[in-house]
């Protein structure tokens, strides 16, 4: 028994291991999955009809395979690729953004953390750096906060001294949140102290995102928040998304990390918003 213990995990590897190096016909269903999830996580984005040669199957079963993977927001579907990586027209799924920059997330996270006091209303959206900041909030409690990402929630759920406000609407798996016209009036209806949101892109001193509904449920949010403070990691900047947000003026701090292209930080002083730098490389206190 022992001995089929170990080798179950190295057949999975291996048949990952071969859908990234060339065909793999004769998988079964499960395998398969695992290894179109490997495959697009690490090319970011792959054609359907390649998916369907490599791995031996129709194109049915290729867009059944990919609609369960979508479902389960390991993945996006749109226009005859699959795509992990974000486009201007498609978001990442969380579950790849929440592999993506960890150590910038974290440092934003711990930026971020220095502007929550106890006593505070803090409204967070559905970016994977909120998950970082929702694991310091407890030190600073009490406090409520306010958000349409279930992961947040989870994270927070049953924390003494945090009163969860959860925005209703419609769930979406491919970032594990809530989105639409009941999100947005609940959110309509609360006032804050302080936002923590992210964005897709950053074009001409713009925060985009390729969302329409996400875009609506996001300026809910800082229309809702007397403070907003925006954290985007060095990536976002120049980085293009369909629907136009709001400008970066707009927000009373912008949170950068330390691998800022320095023009990029020109640029956003000139805005005459306030800039913090968050250290990438500076360790969390201990205990």
């Amino acid at each position: 028994m022992a001995s089929k213990v170990k080798r179950q995990p190295r057949r999975r590897s291996a048949a990952a291991g071969a859908a990234l190096n060339g065909d793999q016909p004769g998988l079964g269903q499960a395998e398969r999955h695992n290894a179109i999830v490997q495959l697009i996580m690490s090319q970011g984005t792959v054609r359907t009809e390649e998916l369907a040669e490599r791995f031996g199957v129709s194109m049915m079963t290729i867009h059944r395979d990919l609609d369960t993977l979508e479902a389960r927001g390991l993945l996006r579907k749109s226009r005859g690729v699959a795509t992990a990586v974000a486009t201007s027209l498609v978001e990442a799924s969380t579950a790849y953004r929440m592999t993506q920059n960890v150590p910038e997330k974290r440092a934003l996270a711990r930026a971020a953390f220095e502007f929550v006091e106890p006593g505070q209303a803090i409204i967070m959206d559905d970016s994977t750096t909120g998950l970082f900041l929702a694991e310091l909030l407890p030190q600073r409690q009490p406090m409520s906060v306010i958000t349409n990402f279930q992961m947040v929630l989870n994270a927070l759920s049953g924390k003494p001294g945090v009163t969860l406000i959860s925005l209703g609407g419609q769930y979406y798996q491919w970032c594990d949140a809530y989105m639409g016209n009941l999100t947005i009036n609940a959110m309509r209806g609360l006032r804050a102290d302080v936002l923590f949101m992210s964005t897709s892109a950053i074009t001409d001193d713009v925060c985009f995102h390729q969302a329409h509904d996400t875009v609506l449920v996001k300026r809910a949010m800082f229309d809702s928040a007397k403070r907003r403070i925006l954290y985007v990691d060095h990536t976002k900047f120049r980085r293009r998304a369909l629907h136009a947000l709001v400008a970066l003026s707009e927000f009373d701090v912008v949170i950068v990390d330390d691998k800022t292209d320095p023009e990029d930080l020109r640029r956003l002083e000139r805005t005459g918003v306030t800039v913090a730098v968050a250290q990438t490389n500076q360790e969390e206190d201990a205990g």
